[in-house]
């Protein structure tokens, strides 16, 4: 592992840009080395940034700014991280370990000429988006797969990270790749990992990434990728699989009568969704969208947004604009990768004269018409809805209502897919799976459709997506939902926080006593281990506190249920305010 010491630092470098294939990297590199040799203070603080550790791999892959470093996305580190997914790959299959270390130039050249690939060899699949380097990353993984004598498939073009998900079903694959920084700033860049068989395409979740982090640390022991076995015999998938993901989404929700006439307004945000959700609107009948047009393509510098996440602030004000001029019904808009869904609709309370729904709304609507459909096909026995423990506990009242079964996860779809029986799934974070036997993740794609099915269906009877959540409250409840993120510069002020929490319950909040505290770290129902306390108030309401998986962020996730949807928002008001007072009497 690289040392702290000045002089550790600076050799760890040095070995690090001779075997660094990228001439943007290393020029990077080679600067900040000879900045640090001649006294450079900055320089050497910016070194020691890079290399005093290693970008994590963990249940979400890779994902990190890029530049030169261990702790950076580069080629290095992705050739690092192939490396060692390879080798999972062939003990997981019961094949020797492959040949990563070569003696000299020679062996590896050789190696490299005549790769070892079977017919029966396991299938790795990769993807990639339109962000920096997506599709270097993506090539430099498949000659390493097919150099390890694995069966590379690398997808035909840039493409959203719901066809990646698709084609590992599809092809029978053992694993996945899909190079994404989904909605992080547009430096990052990131490398998501699927596996097939057991885990029937869905994310991987422990203990194989801690497996997978350990033979890419072997690797990484090794130090010079440049004797890794690489191979060209790699394939490239044909068109028809998208053409089957494109079949397959549209027989999602094909266009009912009252889609005629709809008035709707896309954004891509710049990223990968446009083409393929294009195919599908038109395949399944519906009109085409009035585009935002400067966030339609590809574009990995994001220029029309602070940051590319439509839950962001701003982020959606094209969109907006568009959608009033067009006098539109809604606003749909896909994250860079297009495996998430946002939801506008016109609000005259609402500034702007425009409302992004809330993921807890979308996902509640989406869970209604799944239940709906599985009663209504009597396939309800066994059928699951599935959701994040932080996500609306109005799921599980639509689920006992129509008989289905419900099951809550911990925060991430690599755990929501794999709910039993699941014929629907979401997360509060804009994250939705309609389409189970399909994808096994988050579709922002298949989403998208289905509201455009709902929401066409509604106006066939002369109703609005406004009306729906109206119905919703009237048949369900009225349930309400905020957040609350506390971005703290010394990660350590997070655990000192949840410590004193878990050192001493609050008893109550505001005006309300806790009735219990479910600490899932002790273990709390079927969920495993998590850095998560559960609050549970005696009017019902609840507070979820977790730090945030990948920013600098304590989250709390507040709940309530109303009487009316006036009466859930003076209690969610009411709720956040006490949440904020404990915070700071907690050390927040």
């Amino acid at each position: 592992m690289p040392t702290t010491t000045p002089g550790g630092i600076l050799e760890t470098a040095r070995t690090w840009l001779a075997q660094d294939p990228d001439g943007e990297t290393r020029g990077e590199l080679r600067a900040l080395i000879e900045a640090a040799e001649s006294g450079d203070e900055t320089a050497s603080a910016e070194l020691d940034d890079r290399f005093a550790t290693r970008l994590a791999f963990g249940t979400a892959g890779l994902r990190g700014e890029l530049g030169a470093g261990s702790n950076r996305m580069n080629r290095v580190l992705v050739a690092q991280a192939a490396a060692g997914l390879a080798a999972y790959v062939r003990g997981r299959a019961g094949l020797s370990a492959p040949v990563t270390t070569p003696t000299d130039a020679a062996a590896a050249a050789e190696e490299t000429a005549t790769p070892a690939i079977l017919d029966d060899a396991p299938i790795v699949v990769i993807g990639y988006d339109g962000r920096r380097n997506s599709d270097v990353f993506a090539r430099d993984s498949a000659e390493i797969f097919a150099g390890a004598g694995l069966r590379a498939i690398l997808l035909p073009h840039l493409l959203p990270t719901p066809v990646l998900a698709f084609a590992v079903r599809r092809l029978g694959a053992a694993a996945g790749v899909m190079v994404t920084a989904s909605h992080n700033p547009p430096n990052d860049n990131g490398y998501k990992v699927y596996l097939g068989g057991p885990d029937d395409g869905s994310q991987i979740v422990s203990p194989a990434d801690a497996e997978i982090a350990a033979q890419i640390q072997r690797v990484a022991d090794a130090a010079d990728i440049s004797t890794l076995p690489r191979s060209l015999a790699y394939e490239v998938a044909p068109e028809t699989v998208v053409d089957e993901y494109v079949a397959a989404t549209v027989a999602v929700a094909p266009a009912p009568p009252g889609a005629e006439g709809l008035r709707w307004v896309y954004s891509a945000m710049h990223g990968v969704g446009w083409e393929t959700f294009a195919r599908i609107v038109e395949a399944a009948g519906y009109p085409s969208p009035i585009p935002v047009t400067p966030q339609l393509d590809p574009d990995p510098a994001f220029p029309t947004v602070a940051f590319p996440n439509p839950e962001e602030p701003g982020a959606m004000d094209l969109s907006f604009a568009a959608a009033r001029e067009a006098e539109a019904d809604l606003v749909i808009a896909n994250d860079p990768d297009a495996d998430r869904l946002a939801v506008a609709i016109p609000d005259e309370s609402a500034d702007g004269g425009w409302r992004r729904l809330s993921g807890n709304e979308i996902g509640l609507l989406l869970g209604w018409r799944a239940a709906e459909r599985a009663a209504a096909d009597g396939a309800a026995e066994g059928a699951s809805l599935a959701c994040s423990l932080v996500s609306s506990p109005g799921l599980q009242t639509v689920a006992e209502h129509y008989g289905l079964d419900f099951h809550a996860t911990l925060t991430g779809f690599k755990w929501i897919s794999r709910a039993p029986g699941m014929v629907f799934g979401f997360e509060e974070a804009l994250g939705y799976l309609v389409n189970p036997e399909t994808v096994r993740d988050k579709d922002g794609i298949s989403a998208a459709v289905a509201i455009l099915g709902m929401v066409s269906e509604a106006r066939g009877r002369g109703a609005t997506l406004a009306d729906l959540l109206r119905e919703f409250d009237e048949t369900f409840g009225s349930f309400a939902s905020d957040q609350i993120s506390v971005r703290v510069d010394d990660v350590s002020q997070i655990a000192r926080i949840m410590q004193a929490l878990r050192a001493r319950h609050p008893e109550s909040l505001g005006d309300v006593a806790v009735e219990r505290v479910d600490d899932l770290l002790a273990g709390v129902d079927d969920f495993p281990p998590g850095d998560v306390l559960r609050l549970w108030l005696t009017d019902g309401s609840r507070v979820i506190v977790r730090p945030s998986g990948t920013e600098p962020k304590l989250k709390l996730y507040l709940d309530v249920r109303g009487e009316s949807r006036e009466d859930a928002a003076q209690r969610i008001e009411a709720l956040a305010e006490s949440a904020r007072s404990l915070l700071a009497e907690y050390g927040g």
